[in-house]
């Protein structure tokens, strides 16, 4: 018996000009003020990763930086043997929350 794929629906990405306007609708407020507020909650979240340190935004998730050592890996194309440098990652953490309400 044949097994049969099932089509999954592709999940719609929303964008930042999405966000801002959901922002913007949500708080009553223009689209350049929740774009200023935006730019300014994720500019400071980069400063305190590349500081070094994680943020935590409770119940909503985590986010923090990972190191990843070094390896050697393979050129697909031609097979040859490759060094991958260690370096440090961003990384993201849902929280109960967060993972409670997409299920």
């Amino acid at each position: 018996m044949a097994k049969t794929k099932t089509k999954k629906k592709a999940a719609t990405i929303v964008g930042k000009a999405e966000l801002i306007a959901d922002i913007a609708e949500k708080h009553n407020c223009s689209k350049k003020e929740a774009t200023d507020t935006l730019n300014v909650v994720l500019e400071t979240i980069q400063e305190h990763l590349t500081k070094g340190n994680g943020v935590r935004l409770i119940p909503f998730g985590s986010f923090e930086v990972r190191e990843r050592k070094g390896r050697t890996g393979r050129n697909p194309r031609t097979g040859e043997e490759i060094k991958i440098a260690a370096r440090k990652v961003p990384a993201f953490k849902p929280g109960k929350a967060l993972r409670d309400a997409v299920q």
